[in-house]
């Protein structure tokens, strides 16, 4: 039948594809069923009657057959059958067709061609095999918001297809379609990983284009070049290529990666430093250190090493401080050993 409507659709010039199939075996099927069935069929049956005859198509051409209204003469039992074959092929086609679609969508969310629609979530632009892959993973640990992954066309499909709260857009990293697709201008964070720094620059210009207030973050292989990334993004924070749990923390906790800069460079406002417990040290767990060293110093004590212990960050208030431990504090300057040795 199909191929019947193909050849007449050729003759008649007309295009049979797609979804027009289907309908127009079904079409062909309830016309030509119902021209035979008033011919066939005694008018006492009532089957006919055009408020009769779509319901017992219907029902007929689905194969579920309810039996409130049925042919009573021989002809009228083949044009049946002539329905219920007529109806198993447009279900055939339908399908088949619904079949094609889902794939086709599925192929374009596999190769990364898909428009988005998403706000309040994280877009990470670069992939480096193995790396990305625990970039997202931290991303995504607490299950705060969606990732959108953005590669060049050199990644072919979805490296990441297990992973059904990322989603996947290719293409030019630095053009106006790519960002329109990830959802740039609605996204929370940027996060730049790139395969260079001159790279980054481009990238980070592009999202900042499509979005000027985004919290903007970026690796960076020379930290030199943040100058000339706050030229395109005032506000973006840079870490170094090398050090990618800081991507993770700065783009779920905006900030971080400042705070860890003051601690790591003489530059800012505090120092780390650290102090061995002397003895007689009258304050004898963490909480009263941490304590005694904000009031008296404006110090905050981040961690502490027992004598042959290992070093713990933050520990518990009640965590006992013996003497020669070692206490790592931030604070404006080293505090003198001979205060320390007061403990008042």
């Amino acid at each position: 039948m199909p191929f019947l409507l193909a050849r007449v659709a050729r003759l008649l010039r007309v295009r049979l594809s797609g979804w027009r199939l289907p309908l127009a075996v079904a079409v062909v099927v309830f016309l030509t069923s119902w021209a035979a069935m008033g011919l066939v069929e005694p008018a006492g049956t009532g089957i006919a009657a055009p408020g009769t005859y779509w319901w017992y198509f219907v029902v007929t051409a689905a194969t579920v057959g309810y039996g409130d209204v049925y042919p009573a003469s021989t002809g009228g039992r083949v044009v049946g059958a002539y329905v219920i074959v007529g109806g198993i092929v447009t279900l055939t086609l339908l399908f088949t067709q619904l079949s094609a679609a889902l794939q086709s969508v599925r192929g374009k969310r596999l190769r990364g061609l898909v428009e988005l629609d998403l706000a309040d979530h994280v877009v990470l632009l670069g992939y480096t095999p193995g790396r990305t892959a625990r970039i997202v993973a931290e991303l995504t640990a607490e299950a705060r918001a969606h990732v959108v992954l953005c590669t060049w066309d050199d990644v072919p499909e979805d490296p990441l297809p297990e992973r059904l709260e990322v989603q996947f857009v290719r293409g030019d990293l630095t053009s106006e379609d790519v960002m329109a697709r990830a959802c740039v201008a609605r996204a929370r964070t940027a996060v730049v990983d790139v395969r260079d720094d001159n790279e980054a620059i481009a990238v980070a210009l592009a999202v900042t284009h499509a979005n000027p207030r985004i919290h903007l973050v970026a690796a960076l292989r020379d930290l030199g070049r943040l100058d000339t990334l706050r030229y395109v993004h005032p506000d973006v924070q840079a870490v170094q290529w090398h050090m990618p749990f800081l991507l993770t923390e700065e783009a779920n906790d905006p900030g971080i990666a400042q705070v860890y800069s003051d601690l790591m460079t003489s530059g800012g406002h505090g120092n780390t430093y650290s102090t061995r417990v002397p003895a007689g040290f009258p304050h004898r767990t963490f909480g009263d250190c941490q304590t005694w060293f904000g009031r008296t110093f404006g110090a905050t004590v981040l961690a502490l090493r027992s004598d042959g212990g290992p070093l713990v960050v933050s520990p518990g208030w009640d965590t006992p401080v013996p003497e020669g431990a070692t206490l790592y504090y931030v604070a404006g300057q080293r505090i003198d050993a001979a205060r320390l040795r007061a403990g008042s």
